[in-house]
């Protein structure tokens, strides 16, 4: 079966964006330890770069994942704006576009959308290091802007199809035939 390291953005002393007591490595935690546990289900062999608030730089979360030999490296994290209630929606990032990163981004913001988030797009983002130093295909998804009061509701009001969507989407990357 498929191996999929997933990356829970930030960690420890880095809190990522922050939002009405909110914070983002919480959340990038939450939503990855869920879309792993639905991932296993699928039969998915599902490795993490942590399970727990620990700091690692995103390049040791690179190296961590190509030493573990995954066929996709997903990150999860949420965005934020320069100003509260700006933007709201869902992205994903990718090294370069076309290929099986595209394929993942564009149907995990399917499915994303398909519950209810706006779909903000693809953007391809060179400077990222765990997009540009993993050797497996990698997809950084920004779950809604966390300082969205939107998408900061639609999240805990739908968290489960949230994180069913995220490996929904995984999954039928992998495995068309079975979605069709």
């Amino acid at each position: 079966m498929a191996k999929v390291i997933i990356d829970p953005g930030h960690g420890g002393w880095d809190n990522g964006a922050q939002y009405q007591g909110r914070r983002e490595k919480d959340d990038n935690l939450n939503i990855a330890l869920a879309v792993g546990n639905i991932l296993t289900l699928y039969g998915f062999q599902v490795y993490y770069t942590r399970t727990e608030d620990v700091y690692e730089s995103p390049y040791q979360k690179a190296v961590e994942g190509n030493a573990r030999g995954g066929e996709l490296f997903l990150s999860i994290h949420r965005n934020a704006s320069p100003f509260p209630n700006q933007y709201n929606g869902v992205e994903s990032l990718i090294y370069s576009g076309g290929g099986f990163s595209q394929l993942v981004a564009e149907n995990i913001n399917g499915q994303l959308e398909r519950i209810g988030f706006r779909n903000a797009g693809i953007e391809e983002r060179k400077n990222l290091v765990v997009l540009n130093s993993t050797v497996m295909p990698a997809v950084l998804v920004e779950v809604g802007f966390i300082n969205s009061d939107v998408d900061n509701l639609l999240l805990d009001s739908i968290f489960t199809e949230t994180a069913y969507a995220i490996a929904d989407g995984v999954a039928m990357s992998f495995f068309p035939e079975n979605y069709s």
